[in-house]
């Protein structure tokens, strides 16, 4: 069986190349390609994106896609403002995430991923029902592109994810687990969650993080193997899930540090895979 191949993410912007360059030369095959910049869904920037991830040999995984609007990641303001849960945030929310799904089909990109937000627990919730439909929506103009879409685990439990997905009934959906974002908003112990999510799985990012020690804020990222992520299990279960598709490692700092945890976390990651899957 193939191995995993380990990748970082970089910002989709004017200036392009030095984002695809950094992926190279820190020794990283593969990326996603995040934006928050509807604007730059363009051909040119596609067709950029295209030609500089061939010529520096990097595969672009996915294109994660930021919307337009207010976002605040915390537990008080973010059920409101956070991804297609808002109602009055959807139409133009839904126009952005398909102008990115064009985009990522020009790109000859397959996954798109986005945080949908704090989806209800309970199924019979209004705003469940509706949003249910919207993602149907999202899902076949998707299909149409040739894509997946992929939901990114954090805001919602991993059975309400579950049930959305099988709600929602479409071939082309998937997950982008992101195992501390599990921990930083108290949903879930990330290698337990792997049993419910499983085989939805597409994308997988390499960050680690703390569980929330009040009722307002996020638990702390933290740089990985300093968090409670349990890296070695999550290797180890996702081998015998069968996943060999990208690890994409994310730390939500900037700057030098940013870089300096990004390549230990390479180094304490290569010796997972290797070890796990020799």
């Amino acid at each position: 069986m193939p191995k995993m191949k380990l990748g970082i993410i970089i910002s989709l912007r004017r200036e392009l190349e030095e984002e695809i360059k950094k992926v190279h030369e820190y020794g990283f095959p593969t990326c996603q390609v995040a934006c928050w910049d509807v604007s730059l869904y363009s051909s040119e920037m596609a067709h950029l994106l295209k030609r500089l991830s061939s010529e520096y040999d990097v595969e672009v995984t996915a294109i994660w896609a930021g919307l337009p609007g207010k976002y605040v990641w915390d537990f008080i303001e973010g059920p409101s403002t956070v991804g297609l849960v808002p109602i009055e945030m959807r139409e133009v929310r839904v126009k952005a995430l398909k102008k990115a799904s064009d985009f990522t089909r020009e790109s000859c990109v397959e996954d798109i991923v986005t945080h949908v937000g704090f989806i209800p627990e309970n199924p019979k919730d209004p705003v469940y029902i509706s949003l249910i439909d919207v993602l149907k929506d999202i899902a076949r103009y998707c299909a149409r592109n040739g894509q997946f879409f992929l939901f990114e685990t954090g805001q919602e439990t991993p059975i309400t994810l579950l049930r959305t997905i099988e709600d929602v009934g479409m071939d082309n959906l998937g997950v982008n687990f992101d195992p501390a974002n599990l921990l930083m908003y108290g949903k879930a112990n990330p290698i337990d969650a792997l049993d419910i999510l499983g085989k939805y799985i597409r994308g997988v990012h390499a960050k680690d993080g703390e569980y929330p020690t009040n009722g307002r804020k996020l638990g702390k990222e933290k740089p990985l193997g300093e968090g409670r992520v349990n890296f070695p299990a999550l290797i180890l279960k996702l081998k015998a899930l069968g996943y060999n598709r990208a690890i994409t490692i994310e730390r939500e700092i900037r700057g030098p540090q940013q870089i300096e945890d990004i390549l230990k976390a390479k180094r304490i990651l290569e010796k997972l895979i290797y070890n796990t899957w020799a």
